[in-house]
């Protein structure tokens, strides 16, 4: 592949910063990084990333749309709280980079092939960023070059950049697929196999005809998961109908609306009050017995919340109660938003349930681990995608074995910056209760730290607080693993942040207000 590129190759363009990928974090980057002219590249026509590449028609946001903005950009119907639509969410990316005229940066169906390491030995200290005389950028010359192939031309286009912003996340592109016995995988089945990734791709004809009238079996209980076997239930209304079977590899809990009892769903763990009785990195000793004290809380709030899903949901009557805590999918980003008529078709028939760890194809469709064997036509894998993969296809070594650690997790400071990676910064790959809050203030902290307006911590310093991070989560959920997440801690996260680039929370004058507020990127403000 490489000889093959050097025969098809034009001469590098130099520029300053990079940016890879015009989702929701790559849109944000480019706007924090503005003065510096950075190109976005796009391997898509489009922006809004898996929102407009990997989204049903039914899919909605996890969060309420006030929960879900840039602290410069409110929502047109802010006052809203209904969860908005995948379309309504890539309108909303759309107008933020048309009125802040980020548009003019992107460059679609461009496509990252490659990235080459330029700096040399000596660029890889502990001093990523390195002020130059008017204080502005990184080092002064290319620390990377990025192949760049059009969709229109086979022919690859080099790029030098300063400094390279990789925001392609986690979701899409490459799907998760189960290892499989031999003679027990997709090739004995005489049926359809195909992932959600693809099915994303069919318009609203082609999946019609790919569900109505088919035995359907979805592989997964997580979001997609759970909007696919909606949506195959819709398809089978009347006679004719279907019903859609889930099997459930591992349970997890879901919520039906962001009211729990008659209370909003923030109260219980995005306040500061709130966020203070769970652990946090850096906390003092006198935190840390406060924090013991204070576990018969934080497991009386986990099950006040079961209660009243085990009251409004049938979770008992098929079987779905986890018997893990709450809590515990909250603090791995595993809880999933009910489709608002999920147990509805359930409750017709439309949707069955079946449990089991482990499962393999049979030619007539799916053999369960208890031998049981389910008939399908159709066998949708909601089994994830394999973010990492995409990363490590782009990298070269010795970079391509420092994306992971030991457990699997990618280590970064601040949900931002590899220590061992220099002039690379990873945004939307540590998980919040709202990713775009998140993605934004890493962002404005990128900028500063770019124009050297402070200094980053050594690089020993960097990976003892990121190590930090990761032991709160192994003592917080047994799914730390799963996807990095920092839900239970994020105010704190975003305090030190900001307190780290010269920011300082904006501090209400009524500290009841202050407690027990949800908390966002305009409570804070520039240190005077």
């Amino acid at each position: 592949m490489a000889e093959n590129m050097q025969k098809n190759s034009t001469t590098s363009r130099v520029s300053k910063v990079g940016i890879i990928g015009a989702g929701i974090s790559g849109i944000a980057a480019a706007k924090q990084l503005k003065r510096y002219n950075p190109i976005v590249f796009e391997g898509s026509d489009s922006l809004g990333g898996v929102w407009q590449h990997c989204s049903y028609r039914s899919t909605k946001l996890q969060t309420p749309r006030y929960d879900y903005e840039f602290s410069d950009y409110p929502w047109p119907e802010r006052d809203n709280h209904n969860f908005p639509s995948s379309t309504e969410i890539v309108d909303y990316v759309y107008n933020y980079a048309k009125h802040f005229d980020v548009l003019k940066y992107v460059e679609f169906n461009t496509k990252v092939v490659e990235l080459r390491y330029v700096g040399g030995r000596d660029a890889m200290t502990t001093d990523l960023l390195v002020e130059d005389d008017e204080s502005t950028l990184c080092s002064g010359k290319p620390l990377w070059e990025v192949a760049v192939r059009s969709k229109y031309s086979e022919t690859i286009e080099w790029y030098s950049f300063e400094y390279l912003v990789v925001c392609i996340g986690k979701y899409g592109d490459i799907p998760k697929i189960p290892e499989f016995p031999k003679n027990k995988g997709p090739e004995i089945f005489n049926g359809k196999v195909m992932h959600t990734i693809d099915y994303c791709k069919l318009n609203k004809e082609e999946t019609t005809e790919l569900l109505q009238g088919k035995k359907v079996v979805v592989i997964g209980y997580k979001k997609s998961a759970i909007d696919l076997a909606t949506e195959c239930a819709e398809a089978n209304q009347g006679p004719d109908g279907k019903p859609c079977t889930m099997v459930i590899r591992t349970l997890h809990w879901t919520v039906p609306s962001y009211s729990i009892w008659g209370l909003p769903f923030f109260l219980f763990y995005s306040t500061r009050f709130s966020q203070f009785l769970h652990e946090r990195p850096n906390q003092s000793l006198l935190k840390d017995l406060f924090c013991f004290f204070a576990s018969p809380m934080r497991k009386g709030v986990s099950k006040f919340i079961e209660s009243y899903l085990e009251w409004k949901l049938p979770l008992a009557k098929y079987g779905l109660k986890p018997n893990h805590p709450f809590e515990e999918d909250y603090a791995s980003c595993q809880m999933a938003i009910l489709p608002e008529n999920f147990f509805k078709e359930a409750d017709q028939g439309r949707i069955l349930f079946k449990k089991s760890p482990k499962w393999s194809f049979w030619s007539g469709g799916i053999e369960l681990e208890d031998k049981t064997k389910l008939e399908a036509d159709v066998v949708v894998l909601a089994t994830g995608f394999d973010g990492k993969s995409k990363l490590k296809s782009l990298f070269p070594e010795p970079f391509r074995s420092l994306l992971e650690d030991s457990t699997g997790i990618m280590p970064l400071y601040r949900g931002t910056i590899h220590p061992l990676i220099p002039g690379v910064a990873f945004v939307g790959y540590t998980e919040s209760v709202s990713n775009l809050h998140s993605s934004e203030i890493r962002c404005k902290w990128l900028s500063r730290a770019l124009d050297g307006r402070f200094k980053l911590p050594t690089v020993e310093n960097m990976l003892e607080q990121i190590s930090k991070e990761i032991e709160v989560s192994k003592r917080s959920t047994r799914f730390y693993k799963k996807k990095p997440c920092i839900s239970t801690f994020s105010i704190n996260h975003t305090d030190d942040i900001c307190e780290e680039m010269g920011l300082k929370t904006w501090r209400k004058k009524n500290w009841f207000l202050e407690a027990f507020s949800p908390y966002n990127n305009r409570d804070y403000e520039e240190d005077k």
